[in-house]
């Protein structure tokens, strides 16, 4: 005789176990690269409170001036160099000849002298920057 095929119902489920497995993978890459790209030379920013930038589709031009009134620039190889003020400013102003739209920012040491960074944003607007800000740590609570 005739057997009768039993039809069986199609399962909706999907198996999100791959998935998570995955997931869990890239936020561990994710946690140990972000450190990674945090570049530029180890300066002892002020702490104040400030609003982050709003600018995200251009990388920032930083200019950092350490404790003893060196400067250095996170363009090229040599990050870690110390610049003199004319080269770096001679620097700004062909990045800002070619992306205009750079936002331009001074990483300061708190022991640094006031006037050594009036000095660099001066020589940083007469480069061509519109603008130039100031990075700060956020307050320790």
């Amino acid at each position: 005789m005739y057997k009768r095929k039993v039809k069986k119902k199609p399962m909706a489920e999907i198996n999100v176990v791959p998935y998570l497995d995955v997931m869990l993978v890239l936020l561990v890459v994710f946690m140990v690269t972000a450190p990674l790209l945090m570049q530029g030379v180890k300066v002892d920013l002020p702490d104040a409170p400030s609003a982050p930038m709003d600018n995200k589709e251009e990388e920032p031009l930083i200019v950092s001036v350490k404790a003893d009134g060196t400067y250095y620039i996170n363009l090229g190889k040599d990050e870690n160099k110390a610049r003199p003020l004319s080269e770096i400013s001679e620097t700004v102003t062909k990045v800002l000849r070619a992306k205009p739209n750079t936002p331009v920012l001074v990483w300061g040491d708190t022991q640094v002298d006031y006037g050594v960074v009036v000095t660099l944003m001066s020589q940083l607007q007469s480069a061509g920057a519109p603008s130039v800000g100031l990075v700060t740590e956020p307050p320790k609570i």
